[in-house]
């Protein structure tokens, strides 16, 4: 009988390996939330010459420990014209697919819960489901601004999930697998698949900031068109779950982004001791979660037509040239590291360099166009 590790059956330790790796995932996850609501208020705090959350605890540490006391002891209270059923099953649809995204991450060498040879395919759809969950709450809430708040998360989610998965074929092409423990063999050394598809990691890092709705694509929960968006009618725990799982979101793009581009759990000593390996996964992460928190204390809200306006006529286009010069690229070249580095930078240099003179020279063609009209007006109306 073949026996399994710690001496236990096979069949039993492949159950309890699941167990316990959903088990780790949810107390990373509450705790991981915890951590970056009072990241995200110290570092925004510092950026702005303030100081941030400090009454509660040393240095305020247990601020946000004690606003998630505070979000379960709050009455539950749900107004009277709202679909009951799917108004309090839309936060858990949207919590559990981030949960279960956390099954196929390779923290370390051998520590991965679920090594699935299509991981990145089930990564994807599990982050598909969660518009589902915010469209609910918008349409469940029985309320205008509700409503407008989940529509224009679907239209944007939606949208941006073609970049998204663009950028991720891009590296699957190369690497040649779905599966993310082999992506993350193939990058063991500092030749990162960041150096070869850095276009690819730009466009997946843009699409990420709007699937998770952070700054500057926070839209569907804008406080100064719609109240609150699709929250406007949750309160109390129900609230706190939407955040949770914002950030579990947040975190999980952040592990994808680590483990496609930055050699995931690779780095100094690992191979001596393999589970240094979750320090270096844990550390690249984190690096990916201050940078979003870095752009939403630094970009302001782009209006909804800008912001689909720049994915469908600029974003798209590029990924596409981008996935089809790289699939060639990998049919001609035995070694295609170079020329897909070369393409793959020159379109970052486009995207960085080149579109901002294009909308400076559309900007300023509407300009002396507004200034025609003004002059013809004030002409007619003289006396």
């Amino acid at each position: 009988m073949p026996i399994g590790p710690f001496g236990i059956d096979p069949a039993v330790w492949a159950v309890l390996r699941l167990v316990i790796a959903l088990v780790l995932a949810v107390f990373v996850l509450l705790n991981g939330a915890l951590a970056q609501v009072l990241l995200e208020r110290k570092i925004q705090a510092w950026m702005q010459d303030r100081l941030g959350p400090y009454h509660v605890g040393p240095f305020g540490l247990l601020q946000t420990l004690a606003d998630a006391l505070k979000l379960l002891t709050k009455e539950d209270i749900r107004a009277k014209l709202t679909d009951a059923p799917f108004f309090m099953a839309a936060p858990a649809i949207v919590f559990s697919p981030i949960l279960a995204s956390f099954v196929v991450l390779p923290f370390a060498s051998d520590v991965t819960a679920a090594n699935l040879n299509v991981g990145l395919l089930y990564l994807t759809t599990l982050g598909s489901m969660t518009v589902l969950g915010i469209v609910i709450a918008g349409w469940a809430s029985n309320n205008k601004y509700s409503l407008m708040g989940g529509l224009r998360s679907a239209g944007q989610l939606i949208s941006y999930e073609v970049p998204q998965i663009l950028g991720l074929v891009t590296v699957v092409l190369y690497v040649g697998s779905l599966s993310m423990v082999d992506i993350t063999n193939s990058q063991p050394g500092a030749l990162v698949n960041f150096v070869i598809l850095p276009f690819a990691f730009v466009t997946y890092l843009i699409a990420a900031l709007a699937e998770t709705n952070r700054n500057p694509f926070d839209l569907p929960e804008a406080e100064s068109e719609l109240v609150a968006g699709f929250l406007t009618e949750y309160s109390g725990m129900r609230w706190a779950i939407f955040f949770l799982s914002e950030y579990g979101a947040i975190t999980v793009v952040c592990g994808i982004i680590t483990t496609l581009w930055f050699g995931g759990w690779h780095g100094p000593g690992v191979d001596a001791a393999p589970l240094l390996g979750v320090v270096w996964f844990t550390l690249k992460t984190y690096g990916f979660v201050l940078l979003f928190m870095w752009i939403r204390a630094t970009l302001p809200r782009l209006r909804i037509d800008q912001l689909m306006g720049f994915c469908w006529k600029v974003l798209i286009p590029l990924a596409l040239v981008n996935i089809m010069a790289s699939a060639v690229i990998i049919l001609a070249f035995a070694d295609p590291r170079l020329p897909l580095a070369i393409v793959n930078w020159l379109l970052v240099g486009t995207l960085v360099l080149v579109l901002p003179l294009a909308q400076r020279r559309r900007l300023d063609r509407f300009r002396t166009r507004t200034g025609k009209s003004v002059a013809m007006r004030d002409a007619r109306v003289a006396p």
